[in-house]
């Protein structure tokens, strides 16, 4: 049996989820309730951004701990590919 991988951050990243989850189902109810589409659509950009959140908290964390784990420690020009590297993926 493998162990559990957990991270500091995934309680961090828990939580926006469960408001993501949140926001989705007063989505859902808002559709059953015949709302106007900008306010389902308000709801829906909360959805996207809590969830869009989460992902972005998730690979920076894997970048910081596991890719760098993986790699060990790096020489100096190294280190600045690495940074930059991190520093991209931002952008996702």
């Amino acid at each position: 049996m493998t162990q559990p991988h957990t991270h500091a951050s995934h309680p961090a990243i828990i939580k926006r989820l469960r408001r993501a989850n949140g926001h989705l189902s007063s989505t859902i109810d808002m559709l059953e309730q015949g709302r106007t589409c900008l306010d389902i659509a308000q709801q829906l950009q909360a959805v996207e951004k809590a969830v869009q959140q989460a992902k972005k908290a998730l690979i920076q964390d894997h970048l910081d701990h596991c890719l760098e784990d993986l790699v060990g420690p790096l020489a100096r020009g190294q280190r600045q590919s690495m940074d930059e590297f991190k520093e991209i993926t931002r952008y996702l």
